[in-house]
């Protein structure tokens, strides 16, 4: 009896003693994969570069920064901090849409694509600074800079403008073979429609340019702006303003609920008459 009781008491021991090295290897491979991760955010154009990251990233430092973000989320996530982004949401949003509109008043150049889908020709779109209007035309070559109004041939009134539309919904990319072509054009296609057929074209020069231009686009229709640039920039914008803020208020703890109103005092003789 006495035997059976100690061979089972090891037993126990000896599994304790493997869960806990299981769990360390699990600890120990999670510490990794987040240094390899928060490293390559970085975006280190070497290899000496990424291996220079990680050292910086040792275990201590990872748990500085874990511990850092959770303090943040923590403090973002009190119902003062969220009644506040709530009310500078707005304020933030219209920032981002006259960056938005600012950039399509500045104008970009477009690629065209042939009847054999090669994009070996230029056109130019650019909004008037009243932002009622978008001149467009076909250029020779790739401008340097901005293309000035009077040389754009074209013109499209934003009050015609009836929808815009993005990807495969586009004309040019419903077109017979065209949906074919590689994944990133469909991607970075978007098109204007206005009157009853008629469509303006567009494939943009990378995925920034067509997220201003969709957002652009959208926000003189009035409509949201749905792009991910725009929900980066909407947390990037929310959080350093909310910061900002904030400052004075560092290392004091926020109530939850507002401080109850004291009782009005017995007389207001100390109040003084300036009269």
């Amino acid at each position: 009896m006495l035997r059976r009781l100690s061979a089972t008491n090891s037993f126990d021991i000896l599994a304790n003693k493997l869960n806990i090295i299981r769990y360390k290897h699990y600890k120990v491979m999670q510490v990794v994969k987040e240094q390899i991760m928060r490293a390559l955010t970085t975006k280190p154009s070497s290899l000496d570069q990424f291996k220079s990251k990680l050292q910086n990233l040792s275990y201590t430092e990872i748990l500085k920064i874990r511990q850092s973000e959770r303090m943040n989320q923590e403090d973002f996530q009190s119902r003062p901090i969220l009644e506040l982004k709530e009310k500078i949401q707005p304020e933030i949003l219209e920032l981002i849409k006259q960056q938005r509109l600012n950039r399509l008043v500045e104008g970009t150049c477009f690629r065209k694509l042939n009847s054999r889908r090669r994009q070996d020709k230029f056109w130019y779109c650019r909004l008037s600074p009243n932002h009622k209007v978008l001149h467009y035309g076909d250029l020779e070559e790739s401008p340097q800079g901005e293309v000035p109004h009077d040389s754009l041939q074209d013109k499209l009134p934003v009050a015609d403008i009836k929808a815009v539309v993005t990807g495969k919904d586009c004309p040019h990319m419903k077109e017979k073979g065209a949906l074919k072509q590689n994944k990133e054009v469909l991607e970075l296609a978007f098109s204007i429609l206005y009157d009853s057929s008629g469509q303006l074209n567009f494939i943009a020069p990378d995925k920034h340019e067509y997220c201003v231009w969709t957002d652009g686009l959208n926000a003189l229709l009035g409509k949201d702006m749905l792009s991910d640039l725009t929900r980066n920039d909407l947390d990037t914008l929310l959080s350093m303003e909310i910061k900002l803020r904030l400052l004075d208020l560092e290392n004091i703890q926020i109530p939850d609920a507002p401080p109850p109103i004291p009782k009005e005092p017995s007389n207001y003789d100390f109040v003084y008459d300036c009269n």
